[in-house]
């Protein structure tokens, strides 16, 4: 069975770039410390323990994809995901997009009190895929990439920047799909 992606609009798509808009979401978010890797395993646990039936309904809430995370000045990401990892002082926002059938005042309140529930606005977002590996060198050399796709269509970048996971960890390096994302001005 596929795992949920957010549902978007392709505004505008050029090789391996789209401009992608997507709706308003609801999310589950945990703050986490550490490196990128660190505080996406740690916020990864605690929202899973919420997805799996850690919440008031004792409910289980189906996974999406992918896990996003960002870096930079605390400012809130409007992405669709299951994780979603924002820097904040001294660490990171993580987040899982909840299923396009839940509503916030339709989702189990999480037994541990490092589990908010937040709504998303809609967004756009300057996007630029890859596969592979998402280590540090190749995320700045896609960025970079990204910049450039963004400066030749006159797109003007409203928050920081954030990298998308799509697969499982057990996935060969060879079949993982990644994204750079950059949300841009409507």
């Amino acid at each position: 069975m596929a795992t949920e992606e957010p549902a978007f609009a392709v505004a505008l798509r050029e090789s391996e770039f789209e401009v992608r808009d997507y709706p308003a979401l609801v999310a589950a978010e945990v703050s986490a410390t550490g490196s990128r890797d660190e505080a996406s395993r740690a916020g990864f646990r605690l929202l899973a323990g919420y997805i799996f039936g850690g919440n008031t309904r004792r409910q289980s809430i189906a996974m999406t994809t992918p896990v996003v995370q960002q870096r930079g000045g605390g400012q809130s990401i409007a992405m669709t995901a299951p994780v979603i990892q924002s820097g904040k002082a001294g660490g990171w926002s993580v987040r899982f997009v909840m299923p396009r059938t839940y509503a916030l005042e339709t989702l189990p309140t999480p037994n541990d009190s490092r589990v908010h529930l937040v709504s998303v606005p809609a967004s756009r977002f300057a996007v630029v895929r890859f596969s592979g590996l998402a280590k540090p060198d190749e995320v700045e050399r896609r960025i970079g990439k990204l910049r450039a796709f963004m400066e030749r269509q006159h797109l003007r970048a409203a928050g920081p920047v954030s990298l998308a996971r799509y697969n499982p960890p057990w996935t060969p390096w060879f079949m993982r799909r990644n994204e750079v994302w950059i949300p841009v001005e409507h």
